[in-house]
């Protein structure tokens, strides 16, 4: 797809497996920036974590977030998080001095990613793109193996969970993507809005009727509206709120 500008590519793929429900990429080169949107899906009859790797470079700044998001909460189940991440922490630590912690995440994204998740701003070096680079590899090999091993589940109600596990991720996901007025600025509203919903976010049609209020009731506005500026209330995280083994310190 070319946009509007007449100079601006953007590109999609997208891969489908009998365990993978999605796997797809979007990446945009510009004369101005790079974005790279990567992410894969399980079928709803596995558990297994969502690959996320989401990187944007300009000519002084890199930023990235890379994270095995985890399908159900953390501090609720801790046999998932034992079945999930209890063994990647090493993963994590690899890559952690070269590509620290980038400031300020609000606690309303904090509930989607992992003790593993990579979120780092920094300005470009071959050091850093190779690190980056290696780190995505690894990551994904992780999500790819987790897909291989995970076993299938046949109760109902469990596939049921897990069903609107994914959907609540997407929901909150393509209705708060940041990535949203860039893509409305390169091709426009209309088409901006079939990306996020049919590809990048697909199945947010598909897997629920629920709507974003349903999940997030705090986001209602006195006329029964989405609050698009409540995100910015309430407690921030400057620094990393994992400790070295994985655990929510808050």
């Amino acid at each position: 797809m070319t946009a509007l500008d007449g100079k601006t590519e953007l590109q999609m793929l997208a891969f489908r497996s009998s365990r993978i429900r999605l796997l797809r990429s979007m990446t945009i080169v510009s004369e101005t920036m790079q974005v790279l949107d990567f992410a894969g899906f399980m079928e709803p009859e596995f558990d297994a974590p969502i690959f996320c790797a989401n990187c944007f470079t300009s000519a002084n700044m890199n930023i990235v977030v890379l994270d095995l998001n985890p399908l159900h909460q953390l501090t609720g189940q801790r046999d998932y998080k034992e079945k999930y991440y209890k063994n990647l922490m090493t993963l994590y630590h690899k890559y952690a001095e070269l590509l620290p912690w980038g400031g300020k995440l609000t606690g309303e994204s904090i509930k989607f990613f992992s003790p593993l998740v990579i979120w780092t701003k920094f300005t470009s070096t071959q050091e850093k793109h190779r690190a980056l680079f290696s780190a995505f590899l690894d990551y994904y090999e992780a999500w790819l193996e987790m897909t291989g091993h995970v076993v299938e589940e046949m109760d109902a109600a469990k596939v049921m969970a897990n069903r609107e596990a994914q959907h609540k991720y997407l929901t909150w996901r393509s209705e708060k993507d940041p990535g949203h007025g860039v893509l409305r600025r390169l091709i426009g509203e209309t088409h901006a809005k079939d990306l996020l919903r049919n590809f990048l976010f697909n199945g947010v049609d598909e897997l629920s009727t629920k709507t974003f209020l349903d999940y997030f009731p705090e986001y209602r506005t006195e006329e029964g509206s989405v609050n698009y500026q409540r995100s910015m209330v309430g407690k921030s995280f400057e620094t990393r709120p994992w400790d070295a083994r994985g655990e929510f310190i808050g």
